[in-house]
């Protein structure tokens, strides 16, 4: 695809829906078992909204869209969340 970009492209969109910087939080896909940060990540944007892909396996992490007011979030390609948190 010709509108493929790193993972930090979706870093707009997730900072406006978490308080944190979601490019440094580490993703486990759910197919591959593959853990990257996702900023590291495989995005494709475009007006339906913003795909996150693994890059090992391609398959679909993250899908995010926003209109009227509201966001919708698929996280079902994601095992595990790793958040650090700061101390």
């Amino acid at each position: 695809m010709e509108n493929k970009l790193d993972g930090n492209a979706a870093g707009g969109i997730l900072q406006e829906i978490f308080p944190f910087d979601m490019t440094l939080v580490q993703a486990t896909c759910t197919d591959c078992g593959a853990t990257d940060a996702i900023g590291a990540l495989a995005v494709y944007m475009h007006g339906m909204g913003t795909v996150v892909r693994c890059p090992s396996c391609e398959s679909v992490l993250i899908r995010v869209a926003r209109a009227e007011g509201r966001y919708w979030l698929d996280m079902r390609g994601v095992r595990v969340l790793q958040i650090s948190v700061e101390t």
